[in-house]
């Protein structure tokens, strides 16, 4: 039996989610949105900096590893200024990078609770573990 190829966004997802982890992003989740009716995206992928420091260093990250491995730029990129919440818009795929109470507070979460949840975790020594939720 064949293996599914991955197509170019899973693969772009793939991606932004190992430079995410390379910066120690936390909370990670990929929401998957393909299964709702009419949606700005087909992906949503959040995660959680612990200062601007590092909320820009992983946004910055994510522009300058997914340049360099698919020779893709973002559509468009904003609140890196502030970094308190950077958004990175790759079209198929919007990037959410929050420091831990903007997150909070705006809860994207739970305006896109219909789409497949995976929750991305990364300990030393071990492989990732996806969680899923429908």
């Amino acid at each position: 039996m064949k293996k599914k190829q991955k197509n170019e966004t899973e693969l772009l997802v793939d991606q932004i989610i190992e430079s995410i982890l390379g910066k120690r992003g936390k909370e990670l989740v990929s929401i998957d949105l393909r299964g709702i009716g009419t949606t700005v995206c087909d992906f949503f992928i959040i995660c959680t900096g612990d200062s601007k420091t590092q909320v820009r260093a992983i946004a910055e990250g994510v522009e300058e590893n997914i340049k360099k491995h698919l020779r893709v730029r973002p559509h468009h990129q904003e609140g890196l200024d502030h970094a308190q919440w950077v958004l990175i818009d790759y079209i198929d795929v919007i990037v959410h990078v929050f420091q831990k109470e903007y997150r909070d507070f705006y809860s994207l979460e739970t305006l896109w609770a219909d789409g497949t949840f995976k929750r991305i975790e990364d300990s030393p020594g071990l492989e990732k573990v996806y969680h899923e939720r429908s």
